[in-house]
């Protein structure tokens, strides 16, 4: 027997994602949907095993303004789920019923959950929920995704729908707007049934003009005619636009509903919470400075007192392993070559990576606090002003804000834009967020040369990602990229106290990623390194590995970097390596330096750079080109591979100009 097929959908915070998490537990698998790169979240509902949960992406309607919107559409029809699962959240119930009516227009079963619920009573409201189920036509389940309460109600109540198989039937139209939607059902009836679209849901898109749903339907012209002159009359008879007409009438009807349904006395304390930090948080003045000395307090206690000592521990943990290990290969009297490979290769190269665990699993811990919490969407509205200045609009911050993750869902991210040029913009900008995979390396030089000021050190070299982002911003604004951003508007969600569950999942995946990417890409690249590295160009067996194959090809480079400070093959080695992933920098300079601890490594680093030739260096890795998988997801963004290699060459080529003035400029004053 196939899997149900339950589809999830909501508002952005409406509580969605701790929904899923609740009906699915750790049992998930994260993937894309098919033919985008939009990301598909997939789990298998607890205590209904033969039902596959789909997390769809978080919108407001089913416009086709965005791809998560298009997807949302696509997988409802072409997919056939066979229920919807519409999450509400029951304190701000009329923005989100709006989404909930279009969802019913899809012709396919439907459960509302109504979040959040238990913040409704503690502000002394209430929601009569049977009413509410009667005059949709739906079943409402009242559930607290949060404190975990409803859940199982809910579950019981989706397995009912899933075999009762009750199509909604929506009754919410009315006057002009009823008359032109019904007017057109009738002229495009067997377009839709051919295409697999409801024909009163096509017919509502075709009133609002949607011009994806008239290609899929194949009208004639002669037809397209005929519905322009209805949506015409309609609009004459209205005195108002067709899209406007029908919000008009989708809100007309959810005023109705509310009056009847929901009591709704004082504000949420949640709102009320909100309101007084926003006047702190969002200040005019007050709000850029408050986020970079909350972002100053994580690097500290990152890098410090928290994420430094966790790191020590594990880093003694590994040192104790590689010489245990060491030592039982000299007892096996293994050859030479072999445990040369295992301990300098293999156990060296990813052990200087994997101590950085510690320090990547508390800066997403902090990370995770502040966008559960709700404060992200905030530095993203107080940044939108300054954006603008320079050609983007705030919802470009927050592709930018994930490429302090990762820069691959940074640039996916990016399809969220709807106007191109932001988001072709947004895509060559992006990669100068530093992102976690730096962390190693930022780690591996503060560590060597400003044991002192981590912080600060890290701070600076943040705060250079970000200008020079501004900077390359105003250069395309006034060649490439002419024109000016769209209107960006935010929903602002009440501030919430993460919940431990979710932190927990989101540190776990970054986590499971930086292990994989550990014990495989750093794991070949590591064992390349120590292969180019130990043997010459006849492939003879050399301990010199200033006579090897790698030093002759660094040699080459090194002349390159020569000008910027880092003249030494191995730092322009550990460049290129860092191409396939920027974890593999730390790795390999812990190869070819044949050390094994990070107080070796660097002792190390200190005759190969000075402190001036090293921040320069620092400031390199952070802006040129990123990792292969980032270029990979860069080109299928930009749909060219033409366009792909200019960014990459653009984003090397200001790396190198940025450090080249950092270095000059640094020995100069320190001369």
């Amino acid at each position: 027997m196939a899997d149900i097929t339950i589809a999830l959908a909501g508002n952005q915070n409406c509580g969605k994602t701790t929904v899923f998490n609740r009906l699915t537990g750790s049992n998930q698998h994260v993937g894309n949907f098919p033919g985008v790169t939009v990301e598909q979240k997939t789990g298998k509902i607890r205590n209904f095993s033969s039902a596959v949960l789909v997390d769809l992406p978080g919108i407001y309607s089913l416009s086709p303004y965005t791809s998560e919107e298009v997807v949302t559409r696509d997988f409802i029809v072409k997919q056939h789920p066979q229920l919807i699962v519409n999450v509400v959240d029951a304190t701000n119930i009329e923005r989100n019923l709006y989404l909930s009516l279009q969802l019913m227009e899809l012709q396919c079963p439907m459960v509302i959950a109504l979040n959040m619920m238990d913040e409704v009573v503690e502000s002394g409201n209430s929601i009569d929920v049977e009413k509410l189920s009667a005059y949709l036509k739906v079943p409402v389940v009242p559930i607290s995704a949060s404190k975990n309460e409803g859940i199982d109600d809910l579950i019981s109540v989706m397995k009912k729908e899933v075999q009762k198989k009750e199509i909604p039937n929506p009754d919410f139209c009315k006057g002009e707007v009823h008359r032109a939607i019904h007017a057109i059902a009738h002229i495009i009836e067997d377009h839709a049934k051919e295409a697999g679209y409801p024909t009163r849901f096509a017919s509502t898109k075709l009133v609002e003009g949607d011009e994806p749903m008239q290609k899929e339907l194949s009208l004639h012209k002669d037809d397209l005619d005929i519905i322009e002159k209805i949506v015409s009359s309609m609009e004459d008879a209205l005195h108002t636009d067709r899209e406007a007409a029908l919000a008009d009438m989708r809100y007309s009807y959810i005023e109705e509903v509310v009056a009847v349904c929901v009591n709704k006395k004082n504000k949420s304390y949640a709102q009320e919470r909100s309101e007084k930090l926003d006047r702190i948080l969002t200040h005019k003045y007050l709000g850029i400075p408050l986020f970079l000395l909350i972002m100053l307090c994580i690097f500290y206690l990152t890098f410090g007192p928290i994420g430094g000592n966790l790191q020590a521990l594990l880093e003694q943990g590994i040192d104790w392993t590689i010489s245990s290990f060491n030592d039982l290969l000299v007892s096996w009297n293994i050859s030479e070559w072999l445990r040369a490979l295992l301990i300098d290769g293999v156990c060296q190269g990813v052990g200087s990576v994997l101590s950085f665990l510690p320090v990547i699993v508390v800066l997403f811990f902090f990370l995770s606090l502040l966008e559960d919490s709700g404060y992200m969407a905030r530095v993203a509205f107080v940044m939108d002003k300054a954006l603008r200045k320079i050609g983007l609009s705030g919802r470009s911050f927050v592709p930018m804000l994930i490429g302090f993750g990762c820069s691959v869902p940074a640039i996916m991210s990016a399809r969220t834009l709807s106007s191109e040029r932001d988001r072709k913009m947004t895509i060559v900008v992006t990669p100068f967020m530093s992102c976690s995979a730096k962390l190693p390396i930022y780690g591996m030089i503060t560590a060597a040369f400003f044991p002192n000021y981590t912080a600060l050190i890290l701070i600076s070299v943040y705060l250079i990602g970000i200008l020079v982002a501004i900077l390359s911003a105003l250069l395309l604004k006034s060649t490439i990229f002419q024109g000016d951003p769209v209107p960006f508007v935010l929903e602002l969600p009440a501030y919430r106290i993460p919940q431990p569950r979710s932190v927990f999942l989101h540190i776990w995946e970054k986590a499971k990623d930086f292990l994989r990417k550990a014990f495989t890409i750093i794991f070949i690249a590591s064992v390349l390194i120590w292969f180019l590295q130990s043997f010459d160009m006849s492939f003879n067996y050399v301990s010199d590995s200033s006579q090897s194959i790698l030093a002759t090809i660094g040699s080459g480079l090194a002349h390159i970097f020569a000008p910027l400070g880092f003249d030494d093959w191995r730092a322009s080695t550990a460049l290129v390596t860092g191409i396939t992933a920027k974890e593999s920098v730390v790795s390999t300079l812990s190869v070819l330096t044949n050390t094994t601890s990070d107080a070796g490594l660097s002792a190390a680093l200190q005759q190969i750079f000075t402190p001036v030739s090293a921040f320069a260096f620092l400031c390199f890795t952070v802006l040129y080109m990123p990792c292969v998988a980032a270029f990979a997801a860069t080109r299928r963004e930009l749909g060219s591979l033409k366009q792909a290699i200019f960014t990459a060459c653009y984003q090397t080529g200001i790396a190198y100009i940025a450090a080249f003035v950092i270095y000059q400029l640094g020995t100069l004053l320190s001369g």
